[in-house]
């Protein structure tokens, strides 16, 4: 990710910081430090059957492109599904999930409205090389991280059954 002097942040195909996020895979495009507290933006690759469980930011809007494969969002009681070039976006309190239940992966640009939220991927998911294709399964102790840090970030998850 190159920054020029006048704040401008130009990242070249593959670069940017990578995550895996509880079996998703994020490349991070643009983070609240380089946009003034804007914005963050973000690369998602959602791997058959990936998608976090329904939950609700406090603090931030969130929106979502899809580039390739279909995404299911439940928002508010209510599915809606999304191939390439589909859109959502999706208000501060709008409880909301997203699934590819396809059998391809899918890859989407997600959004967020101001930034911060980034800040809780990096803390609770696992760093990833360069040029990442996909994440190994999420671990017990990674779930448990995501789960206890929320909160901080003005997330509320509904925990699924075991």
């Amino acid at each position: 990710m190159t920054n020029s002097q006048q704040g401008a942040t130009i990242a070249g195909a593959g670069e940017g910081p990578v995550v895996g996020v509880v079996g998703d895979l994020y490349r991070f495009l643009a983070v609240g430090e380089q946009t003034g507290g804007k914005y963050a933006m973000w690369e998602a690759v959602v791997p058959p059957g990936g998608g976090p469980p329904p939950h609700v930011h406090a603090r931030e809007d969130e929106s979502f492109y899809v580039i390739e494969g279909e995404i299911t969002f439940t928002v508010d009681g209510t599915t809606h599904v999304a191939g390439p070039g589909g859109f959502a976006h999706l208000p501060i309190g709008s409880k909301h999930a997203f699934r590819n239940n396809g059998t391809a992966t899918a890859r989407m640009i997600i959004s967020v409205f101001p930034a911060g939220l980034e800040r809780m991927f990096f803390e609770t998911g696992v760093p990833m090389e360069a040029g990442a294709t996909s994440v190994p399964p999420p671990s017990k102790e990674e779930i448990e991280r995501l789960l206890a840090a929320a909160p901080r970030y003005g997330v509320t998850i509904d925990v699924p059954p075991h």
